[in-house]
């Protein structure tokens, strides 16, 4: 699977409390990792926050499905479901999302017969001088599926200089 070492990385944070990436999804608030929500609850766009982020640091936000199409056959995995960068805290530690997206947000859609899918959340701190623009569509376009199937989240944070994450929360939707 692509994306292993973020991956891995990201769940380890979750073992450390205060790495968790507080998400808040539909009406379920304060989602603890592994929660369960339904898929017509997880459709809006999260809204994140971390109380462990600096006000002059700027954050790149991830999420992934790593359990495409089905988790125990997941050869499309992993699914990038969004990217946002330019990110920055508020006094009562929301992440600010103003910015237009590098990748559009995507909600949950596991197949129906499917067991669980994860979806994972990454906070990172944004890289010196990345420019979003040499990422996103042209014309503020969603990203298509193809480009979101086996995202190699690895290799862009390779190209991008992006550091190991500093917050993580997931939840499982089907």
């Amino acid at each position: 699977m692509p994306s292993d070492n973020h991956i891995k990385a990201a769940f380890s944070l979750i073992e450390d409390k205060t790495k968790i990436l507080g998400l808040t999804i539909g009406i379920h608030e304060n989602v603890q990792p592994g929660t369960r929500i339904s898929r017509n609850e997880a459709q809006e766009l999260p809204k994140l926050s971390f109380a462990g982020a600096s006000p002059t640091t700027t954050y790149l936000i991830v999420s992934l499905d790593i359990d495409a199409p089905f988790p125990a056959f997941a050869i499309l995995s992993p699914i990038l479901h969004w990217i946002q960068s330019d990110v920055k805290v508020t006094s009562d530690a929301t992440l600010k999302l103003d910015q237009p997206f590098v990748a559009d947000y995507l909600s949950p859609a596991p197949p129906p017969i499917s067991a669980p899918h994860r979806y994972l959340f990454f906070l990172y701190e944004q890289p010196e001088g990345f420019d979003f623009t040499a990422y996103a569509p042209a014309g503020g376009n969603n990203v298509s599926i193809l480009n979101r199937i086996r995202y190699d989240l690895d290799a862009w944070a390779e190209e991008i200089e992006l550091g190991p994450p500093v917050a993580f929360n997931y939840f499982t939707c089907n």
